[in-house]
């Protein structure tokens, strides 16, 4: 209507800031995703602007099922499902259904939010389910819990995963000590499906033992996980030159993350960020089985993971 005041919606719907001492994050509406998370002056995630929409998965959520699955096509109790290829370019399904959805806040603090969203039944995906993210800034960090609930009548596939970029403030991941703790790692082919998992011994990928990334390229899943006396598994980023140090952990409902390191990614976002993504099940699951949670009729599934700033 002429003479209307505008409004300005950012991309990314509504900004829900926590604060904690020296730590701020960033919660947004639209994907119920992780926009930033900063300790003081340092970014501790290679986040993106409150005006931009966002871009290679930064912080998004990865539900009912996290990376890919091939030809977004399986095959469950019977049923053949085809869901729709959202990499087109590899005719895959990626990164589940939930990523550009708007999700609801509630049980907000200074220091934390609840925020939720109910998933309908659609092509390719005839399930029901509700799904919340509980975002917590802690005394050592930032801790997420993602719950989910199978609402329907009937089991129904599921998996987690979610998809921040770790950085140390420096411009490119190549000079940075990684850390991942995992006997295993799938080889994909070039449409980003893996085969079975293998042994890291003797391979590029093996960084159970802390070294430089160098030139390293990765877009890689890894599973066998080493965990601490906490049932936590640890990816840890460092950057020699001044010790600045970033962790992200996961609870024994993850036994899969995947590593990227922003190759594919336009200058000036390629390699200045690592995405460490918890995942609970393996890329493909609904055609492998890998992981591969089955929700039965009212039963509820909770996987919690975090990043401490060191």
């Amino acid at each position: 209507m002429p003479g209307s005041p505008s409004v300005h919606v950012r991309p990314s719907g509504a900004q829900f800031e926590l604060r904690r001492g020296s730590q701020v994050a960033t919660v947004v509406e639209v994907g119920g995703g992780l926009r930033a998370y900063d300790v003081g002056n340092r970014a501790v995630l290679d986040g993106y602007g409150p005006d931009e929409i966002c871009s290679a998965g930064r912080g998004q959520v990865l539900m009912p099922w996290p990376n890919r699955i091939e030809g977004g096509a399986y095959r469950f109790e019977g049923a053949e499902l085809q869901l729709p290829l959202t990499e087109a370019a590899n005719a895959n399904a990626i990164h589940g259904l939930v990523r550009w959805s708007n999700w609801t806040p509630s049980a907000v603090t200074e220091s934390s939010l609840r925020v939720s969203l109910r998933l309908h039944p659609q092509p390719g995906y005839p399930f029901t389910l509700d799904l919340s993210l509980d975002y917590a800034l802690t005394g050592d960090g930032l801790e997420v819990v993602a719950t989910a609930t199978n609402l329907g009548a009937r089991p129904c596939p599921f998996g987690y995963g979610q998809h921040p970029y770790l950085t140390v403030g420096t411009q490119s991941v190549d000079a940075l000590e990684l850390t991942i703790p995992a006997r295993k790692v799938f080889v994909s082919n070039a449409r980003g499906i893996p085969g079975p998992p293998i042994s890291v011994a003797g391979r590029a990928e093996d960084f159970q033992v802390p070294r430089v990334l160098g030139s390293g390229v990765l877009d890689t899943a890894f599973t066998g996980l080493i965990r601490d006396s906490r049932d936590r598994a640890w990816v840890r980023l460092r950057n020699p030159a001044d010790d600045t140090r970033v962790g992200l952990w996961m609870d024994g409902s993850c036994d899969f993350v995947q590593v990227f390191s922003g190759d594919t990614l336009p200058s000036p976002r390629r390699r200045r960020g690592l995405a460490v993504e918890p995942m609970t099940c393996a890329p493909n699951a609904f055609r492998s089985g890998l992981g591969l949670r089955v929700l039965q009729a009212g039963e509820t599934t909770v996987t919690r993971w975090g990043i401490e700033p060191g």
